[in-house]
């Protein structure tokens, strides 16, 4: 059962959609591929973030706990942090890390993926 309204659900699997297919194109094209890898990733992370609420307010509660610096006691929301920080840890590596930068990138994807399944229900059909 989808905890999310058709609208969220929507647009998270609309981002999730374009987040493999920036991903796909960054491997098949060397020249392009940091900035296709990270919108993959950024779009990975919408998808996310609409899958669960509004994408604004998680966004802004994610931000809040990186910069408190603190150990997070719930699981979901240690996960979105997570994903925030091996965001700007691969935006900060060289792009001569392509393959380490990809590698995470796929990883990224594939956990918000399996966290927009969930939560849209799409394991059910």
């Amino acid at each position: 059962m989808a905890v999310i309204d058709d609208y969220r659900r929507g647009w998270a699997l609309r981002y999730l959609r374009e987040a493999t297919a920036e991903l796909t194109a960054a491997r098949m094209s060397r020249g392009a591929a940091p900035n296709l890898i990270f919108n993959a990733m950024r779009k990975a992370q919408s998808a996310v973030y609409h899958s669960m609420g509004n994408p604004a307010s998680i966004a802004g509660i994610v931000q809040q706990k990186i910069a408190e610096r603190n150990f997070i006691q719930d699981p979901i929301l240690r996960c979105l942090v997570e994903i925030e920080r091996s965001i700007q840890w691969i935006a900060g590596l060289p792009a001569s890390s392509s393959e380490r930068i990809t590698i995470e990138a796929e990883n990224i994807v594939h956990v918000a993926s399996e966290i927009v399944k969930l939560f849209t229900g799409e394991y059910e059909d």
